[in-house]
């Protein structure tokens, strides 16, 4: 089956738990595909104050803002099935003490998604140390959250 894109509806995801914008959104989830794709996130509040200090503070932060953003899309961090992270001052001999962080969120019993980790200078807030976004498919009951969208 082929979809034309020009065809393929898009719905964008904004938690209440995460800061609003007007010009992007923290997900969109494109039904016809099957497919939720998260924004870049950071650890941050509600008010887009930082949360944590240091990597495994943000770590953790960042995915609990993730798993927001796939709950209101109707999926879970379960259906991730391709990650892309990335790190302020990462090297390689940083990858145990990431792998370790990595694995603390993985849900078990399920495989790893395909995951690519890759070291920046900065992020869009000094503060910040990593960010994160991935795609998820959508189990097929899924429905979006209405009051969880928006644009």
């Amino acid at each position: 089956m082929t979809t034309e894109l020009s065809t393929v509806a898009a719905v964008a995801v904004n938690p209440a738990s995460l800061p609003a914008f007007t010009a992007i959104s923290h997900g969109t989830v494109v039904p016809a595909l099957g497919l939720v794709f998260t924004g870049g996130q950071v650890a941050w509040d509600a008010t887009g104050r930082p949360v944590g200090a240091d990597l495994a503070a943000q770590f953790r932060q960042t995915w609990a803002n993730l798993d927001a953003v796939l709950e209101a899309a109707g999926t879970s961090r379960r259906h991730v099935v391709k990650e892309t992270i990335f790190l302020v001052g990462y090297t390689p001999d940083r990858f145990p003490e990431v792998a370790q962080l990595i694995a603390a969120v993985r849900p078990e019993g399920v495989p790893a998604p395909a995951s690519t980790c890759v070291g920046v200078e900065t992020l869009f807030a000094d503060s910040l140390l990593v960010e994160i976004e991935a795609v998820a498919v959508l189990p097929s009951s899924s429905a979006v959250n209405p009051a969880s969208t928006g644009s």
